[in-house]
């Protein structure tokens, strides 16, 4: 778990607010019994989890596709080639909705805006040597051209609620 406990408070806001607002369809599937706090998701999501990201195309189209996500500091983090349709439309349109799934046992479900990590001509993130760091240590040194192959992104949630089919089986160990 990398995140502080500023961080965790943040997420279980953002989580009980996201719930809150809910319709009552959606809360009479996930509700106290079916959801992970934000301590629990942390340490569920862990490594890399396949995103199924929503872009949005210039004639106004949705589009899905598959994403490494890594769930740092209370936030998802995904990156993809500097050149894919995936990246034009986020530097146009930086709004997103975000799934994880694990069958019938995990969802996590995500809305917000992204940000750019690592600008090809501009300045990185305050955090993006450690972020990178991270990366690299999970990909390897040199999988790729880190400055010039891929562009990486932080999805700023304004909305993110998790179903848990079993919360006792999902916690009880670490995901490997």
């Amino acid at each position: 778990m990398r995140e502080t406990r500023e961080e965790l408070d943040e997420l279980q806001t953002l989580l009980d607010a996201s719930l809150s607002r809910s319709t009552s369809h959606l809360r009479s599937i996930i509700n106290t019994g079916s959801t992970l706090t934000a301590e629990q998701l942390t340490r569920v999501v862990t490594g890399m989890c396949t995103l199924a990201l929503s872009t949005i195309t210039a004639k106004g189209e949705p589009r899905i596709s598959g994403v490494d996500g890594h769930f740092l500091h209370g936030k998802w983090h995904f990156g993809t080639a500097r050149g894919a349709a995936k990246a034009r439309h986020l530097a146009a349109r930086p709004a997103v909705s975000a799934a994880h799934l694990r069958g019938e046992d995990l969802g996590v479900f995500t809305h917000g805006t992204v940000e750019i990590l690592n600008p090809q001509d501009g300045e990185p993130a305050a955090d993006w040597p450690d972020l990178l760091d991270y990366f690299k240590d999970f990909y390897g040194e040199d999988f790729f051209d880190w400055d010039n192959d891929v562009v990486y992104y932080r999805l700023h949630p304004h909305w993110m609620t998790v179903y848990a089919a079993d919360i006792a089986k999902l916690t009880a160990a670490p995901r490997s």
